[in-house]
């Protein structure tokens, strides 16, 4: 597509459209702003509209890229409460709740969550982290991090009463990276109105002003914009809850073969359990990073890393965006294969467990879906 005007009606009908459309997907009426950006841009859009230097903040150590979210809020110059986690569970509602429940003069004004944390394919309870915000009383803003969840695993901005949502285009919206997002509640807004951090790239409302015609205080990025529309048309056309129940459905058949080879996935609650990745040990004495060589070199696929912590001792599926049991199918082949040249113990079948998985799945379907037609 070539890249028009972006002052003229073409491009605010392209601008309308991906406005609503980014709506639907957040499962919000309220507003989506879309920034050219990074995620890490939408982290920082969210920090600087929302707090002030000083303000006290609870965020949750559950991976690598809460870490990295903290590290950014500290140099903002918040005071950042971090609280400890091991790297396989989700940020903890009843912890939460009870740290809130502690603050009674209100000196946090934010909780910070990553819903999905792509470093260790270990998805938090957002909603109940919500209800257990609400049970204290609490007046808190609540930010969440869905950079690699959006699009892929159920998340309703909206009904779980999330201030700031933040995201980006390269994961579930199946995209190149350049797009970051923030979908904000009326409390969120009113916060940046009357507080905040200087900005003027990052600035909410600027952006809100513009984009009332479908159009942006600055020059957007045209070219990703036309994807985005593209990639919303196609999540619509499947159904929101039909690609939740998708990636779910890959998970599950994913983490079959993982147990089946006799392999640990990493995350330890199966309440938890990623639908966009998942995070596969390594035995002991077997280095993951030489393990992904050998499969890159041999089979030309390459496997997610684990980071910082992880590094050398996990190694990442990722089952994503535009992906089918035929495609997971070939990452799981790849995947069998490699352990047996690596020389990683394991029990051969895994690919063979996760495709009954699947057809018995696919079969049940058809069976509930031949019940419907007869009656």
């Amino acid at each position: 597509m070539p890249v028009i005007d972006h002052r003229s009606a073409a491009f605010a009908e392209l601008g309308k459209a991906v406005l609503s459309g980014s709506q639907k997907i957040f499962q919000t009426s309220g507003p989506v702003v879309i920034f050219p950006s990074s995620g890490t841009g939408a982290w920082e859009a969210a920090i600087v509209n929302t707090l002030s230097p000083g303000d006290k903040v609870l965020m949750v150590e559950t991976g690598h890229f809460a870490t990295l979210w903290q590290k950014m809020a500290v140099r903002f110059g918040l005071d950042v409460e971090f609280m400890a986690g091991d790297w396989r569970h989700g940020a903890d509602p009843a912890a939460i709740g009870e740290r809130l429940s502690q603050d009674k003069s209100h000196a946090i004004k934010a909780v910070m969550v990553v819903h999905n944390e792509t470093s260790t394919g270990v998805t938090s309870r957002i909603a109940e982290i919500r209800k257990a915000i609400d049970a204290a009383k609490h007046p808190a803003l609540f930010l969440v991090d869905t950079i690699s969840s959006l699009g892929s695993a159920d998340y309703k901005h909206e009904a779980w009463g999330v201030d700031v949502t933040v995201s980006c285009s390269q994961k579930g919206f199946m995209l190149p990276p350049g797009l970051g997002f923030n979908a904000i509640s009326e409390k969120a807004r009113a916060a940046a109105k009357t507080g905040g951090m200087p900005r003027s790239y990052w600035d909410w409302e600027e952006m809100l002003k513009s984009n009332a015609g479908g159009f942006f205080p600055y020059t957007p990025a045209t070219n990703l914009l036309y994807g985005l529309r593209e990639a919303i048309a196609m999540m619509l056309e499947e159904g929101l809850d039909n690609v939740f129940a998708r990636h779910k459905r890959l998970a599950a058949a994913t983490r079959a073969a993982v147990e089946h080879w006799g392999l640990e996935v990493l995350c330890q609650n199966p309440a938890e359990y990623s639908p966009v990745l998942t995070a596969v040990v390594m035995p002991p004495g077997h280095d993951a990073d030489q393990f992904r060589k050998v499969v890159l070199d041999n089979f030309n696929m390459s496997l997610g890393a684990g980071l910082t912590k992880l590094a050398g001792k996990v190694f990442r599926i990722g089952h994503l965006g535009e992906c089918n049991e035929l495609t997971l199918l070939g990452a799981l082949s790849g995947v069998e294969l490699g352990l047996s040249v690596a020389g990683v113990p394991h029990r051969a079948g895994g690919v063979a467990a996760a495709m009954k998985f699947l057809e018995d799945r696919t079969s049940a379907n058809l069976a509930s879906h031949l019940k419907v037609i007869k009656n």
